[in-house]
């Protein structure tokens, strides 16, 4: 089984000898090949010059620069589409997570997981910029997706590489990825793992993400629900509007006719224009949607199944 370690870097030159000593060191004592993958995302401190340097020194690793930053996901993304191991552990560039907690998570897949989250239980982290808001997402996270895990911040996670090859990530959409396999059909683990403080570099994590989190959260209960069918969202949303402007305009012929109110006295007729414009808006978008749904699948001659088996 060969294993492959993908690591996104942004300006850590500070910690990247240290996280290479510590991965030859927990990895050379297992059984099978591997090979560590560092993705320069873009540093503009000595990261990319480090990592040059390991990967002249060590043909195990492989350097992977990135014309500019492009963020953590798509630098995740450019590992995973390089790794050629059997097994891909995704990891954090900052030592906050330790390389020791690999041969647990390889312990984990064997038993039959396709997926094996860390759970950082004893975040080394402010309590309240991060780990209050990390908590909070993460039980909206699992609330709202099906996949209950504590820590979907955790970057530290492996993956059998046919169940995450097939994954496209967009965004800020990487902390998904358990979603995604388990709607494929995947078994979803979690572990808990060690968390270490960070010891020097700049933490490139803020509260201004759990926004984020929330709007990539509805993106994707959209993408579970109404991909293959948009219109049943959309014209949902314009039915509903079409039912307030009913609404709007019985109440204002009654005031009109029998309560002593003019057009003009009440909001009433705006109103109802208002809901008929977003209804038919609505009901348009989700026509367009529908339209673009059947491109997204015939263009590239996608199905709407995955079969698990087949049998005789």
């Amino acid at each position: 089984m060969k294993i492959s370690i993908t690591i996104p870097i942004h300006n850590e030159d500070s910690n990247l000898e240290i996280l290479y000593k510590n991965l030859i060191k927990s990895l050379e004592p297992m059984d099978g090949e591997f090979e560590i993958i560092m993705i320069n995302d873009g540093s503009d401190d000595n990261s990319g010059k480090i990592l040059s340097s390991l990967a002249e020194h060590d043909h195990r690793v492989k350097a992977i620069h990135l014309l500019h930053n492009y963020g953590q996901t798509c630098a995740m993304m450019a590992g995973f589409d390089h790794a050629a191991g059997d097994i891909i552990i995704a990891m954090d560039g900052d030592n906050q997570n330790d390389p020791s907690d690999i041969p647990r998570l390889l312990a984990k897949i064997e038993q039959g997981y396709d997926v094996v989250s860390g759970w950082r239980k004893n975040r080394k982290d402010a309590k309240v910029l991060r780990i209050i808001p990390s908590r909070i997402a993460n039980w909206l996270i699992s609330k709202i997706a099906g996949v209950k895990l504590h820590d979907y911040g955790c970057s530290l996670k492996a993956y059998k590489k046919d169940v995450i090859k097939d994954v496209k990530l967009y965004g800020e959409m990487h902390r998904f990825i358990p979603v995604f396999t388990s709607w494929r059909g995947a078994k979803v683990a979690e572990i808990v793992v060690s968390h270490h403080a960070r010891h020097s570099g700049i933490s490139h994590y803020g509260i201004s993400r759990t926004g984020r989190v929330i709007l990539d959260l509805a993106l994707i209960r959209f993408w579970d629900k109404y991909l293959q069918r948009p219109i049943h969202f959309f014209g949902g949303f314009g039915l509903t509007n079409f039912l307030f402007a009913g609404i709007s305009f019985t109440t204002m012929i009654y005031y009109k006719f029998w309560g002593g109110k003019s057009f003009t006295e009440t909001p009433l007729p705006t109103l109802t224009v208002l809901f008929v414009l977003m209804g038919g808006m609505a009901v348009l978008m989700g026509i367009l949607a529908e339209i673009v749904m059947r491109t997204y699948y015939e263009s590239q001659q996608k199905k709407p199944y995955r079969i698990r088996n087949i049998e005789n």
